[in-house]
C-alpha cells in the first residue's frame, strides 16, 4: 500500500479520490484550506465519510504559505496528487492575483517542498481551459496553447510550465491531467449542472449566455477519478516522467441539449433567461482521450443522461435534508 498526499481533498473530485484512495487501502494525507469560494459547509459534508478514517490525516492549510507547507509530512508520500486551487473562469476575470496565488505559488511551494524532501512523483490537476477557443477540434495535447483567454487558463497553464522546469532541473516524473467539465454528486454549487438544477427546482429562472449552442465535454466525476488514480498508477511505475494528458468524456454536448437533458430527468420545464457571451468564455470544449487510453488504458463510461440522474439523485437526498 503507498501513502499519497491529496490537496484540495474537501472538493468535489478531492474528496471522491480521497474516498477511492483508502477503500483501496492506502494512507492518504490531505489538505484543504476550505476557501471561501463556497460554504465551508459544503466541504465539511464532503469529508464526514473519511475524517475518522484510521488511514486518513487532515491539514487546514493555505499552500500559498510555505512555512504552512512545511508542516505537511512530505518525506512520508509516495505520490502527491495536486488538486487544490481556485477554478472558474470568469471569477478569475475578477480576482486574478487571487488565482496566482492559489495556483501558480501554491504549486510552487508544493514542488519546492518535494524538492527539500527527494519525492519525485507528482499528479497535477490542470483545465481544458488552457486551450482557449482553439479553431481545431477534438483537442490534442500536443497543439499549441500559448494564448489563454482568462487568468485561471493562463496560472493552470503556468503550472504546467513549472512543473516541467522542475522535471528538468531535480528529475521528478510528473503527469499533468487536464480535466474536462467534470460533473456528478458534490459538483461545485457554482457550476452550471449544479446551479440550473436548483435554479429549476426553486422555480426560477436559468442563466443562458449566448444561443445555448456552446458546448462542453462533460465528464463524469467517477470516470476523472478513475483516470486520476491511472495516472498515479503509471506515475509509480514509471522513471523520466513527464507528460500532458486529457481526462475527458470525447462527447460534447451544447448547452441546449444539456438543459434538455435536466428537464427530461428533473420533470421541470425551465424558465429561460438569455444572456450575452461572458468574457473568457469558450464556445467548445471536446477531448482527444487517444493519449489517455494509450497510456492509462482510461476509457470513460458513463453518459451524460445516467451522469445527470446521479447527480439529481444525489442533489435531491442533500436538498431533502437540509
Amino acid at each position: 500500500m503507498s501513502t499519497y498526499l491529496v490537496t484540495g481533498c474537501a472538493g468535489f473530485i478531492g474528496s471522491h479520490l480521497t474516498e477511492q484512495l483508502l477503500s483501496a487501502g492506502h494512507t492518504v494525507y490531505g489538505v484543504d484550506n476550505f476557501d471561501p469560494f463556497y460554504p465551508r459547509n459544503i466541504k465539511e459534508r464532503n469529508l464526514a465519510g473519511i475524517r475518522n478514517h484510521p488511514e486518513f490525516q487532515f491539514f487546514e492549510i493555505n499552500l500559498s504559505d510555505f512555512q504552512l507547507v512545511r508542516r505537511v509530512p512530505f518525506d512520508e508520500v509516495d505520490v502527491v496528487i495536486h488538486l487544490a486551487g481556485k477554478a472558474g473562469v470568469r471569477p478569475s476575470i475578477q480576482d486574478p492575483n487571487g488565482y496566482i496565488d492559489a495556483n501558480i505559488v501554491a504549486t510552487q511551494n508544493i514542488l519546492n517542498r518535494m524538492r527539500d524532501a527527494g519525492k519525485k512523483k507528482l499528479v497535477f490537476a490542470s483545465s481544458s481551459s488552457v486551450y482557449g477557443n482553439m479553431p481545431e477540434t477534438p483537442y490534442r495535447e500536443d497543439m499549441e496553447v500559448s494564448n489563454p483567454i482568462s487568468p485561471y487558463a493562463f496560472t493552470k497553464k503556468a503550472c504546467e510550465l513549472i512543473n516541467y522546469t522542475f522535471h528538468h532541473l531535480y528529475g521528478m516524473d510528473i503527469l499533468n491531467l487536464r480535466f474536462f467539465t467534470v460533473y456528478g454528486p458534490r459538483q461545485r454549487p457554482d457550476l452550471a449542472i449544479h446551479k440550473f438544477v436548483h435554479l429549476m427546482k426553486t422555480g426560477r429562472a436559468i442563466p443562458v449566455f449566448g444561443d445555448g449552442t456552446t458546448s462542453r465535454d462533460y465528464t463524469f466525476v467517477a470516470d476523472t477519478v478513475d483516470g486520476i488514480i491511472r495516472a498515479v498508477t503509471y506515475t509509480e511505475q514509471n522513471t523520466g516522467l513527464y507528460d500532458i494528458i486529457n481526462l475527458g468524456n470525447n462527447t460534447p454536448v451544447s448547452l441546449n441539449d444539456l438543459i434538455g437533458t435536466l428537464a427530461d430527468v428533473t420533470g421541470i420545464t425551465p424558465k429561460i433567461d438569455r444572456k450575452p457571451m461572458q468574457p473568457g468564455d469558450v464556445n467548445i470544449t471536446f477531448a482527444d482521450i487517444t493519449r489517455a487510453q494509450t497510456l492509462l488504458g482510461y476509457q470513460p463510461k458513463t453518459r451524460i443522461r445516467d451522469g445527470i440522474q446521479q447527480f439529481v439523485t444525489w442533489f435531491d437526498q442533500q436538498y431533502s435534508a437540509v
